[in-house]
């Protein structure tokens, strides 16, 4: 946990799916539909400021409802509506506020906020997709915590959620 300015402990929260040869992406989306994974997604994020790169932030279908967009890009021309831009670590935080925080992509963005992550909530797809958008396994200091398996079935892939929490 991470302190927030009211004094109150705020939780961090990366969610991610990564396929077993480390795909997270490919093309700019995902390269599997698992509806279980989108589910638990909206589940996680509803009602949280999410971060997320320019990137993740054009992949999406559009605004997700009950949720703020908080979009971190080096460009400072970029603008979308509904999106509220930042350029650094530091404002995408502030700009979040009091409270948790759910970051969701893409692989530079987990990668700059992994110091400040306090949990992850990973799905990991027991598949290989050779997607264009990668990031390794979270290894020390993160600890399995939690792990629900789902077996393949109608065609998708089998499927573990795991949380994941700083040890």
């Amino acid at each position: 946990m991470t302190g927030d300015p009211a004094g109150k402990a705020r939780t961090i929260v990366a969610i991610v799916a990564r396929a077993v040869d480390g795909t997270i992406g490919d093309g700019g989306r995902l390269a599997w539909h698992i509806p279980e994974d989108l589910k638990r997604f909206k589940a996680l994020t509803m009602g949280l400021p999410m971060i997320m790169g320019r990137k993740t932030f054009e992949s999406l279908p559009g605004l997700l409802p009950g949720r703020r967009h908080i979009v971190l890009t080096r460009d400072r021309e970029w603008r979308a509506a509904g999106a509220e831009v930042v350029h650094d670590l530091a404002d995408a935080i502030g700009c979040a506020g009091p409270g948790d925080i759910a970051v969701i992509g893409g692989a530079q963005v987990f990668a700059q906020f992994e110091p400040v992550t306090t949990r992850i909530e990973l799905t990991e797809v027991h598949a290989a997709f050779a997607g264009d958008t990668t990031m390794p396994y979270p290894a020390a200091p993160w600890r399995e915590t939690k792990r629900e398996p789902h077996p393949a079935r109608d065609g998708r892939p089998g499927f573990d959620f795991v949380t994941l929490e700083r040890g």
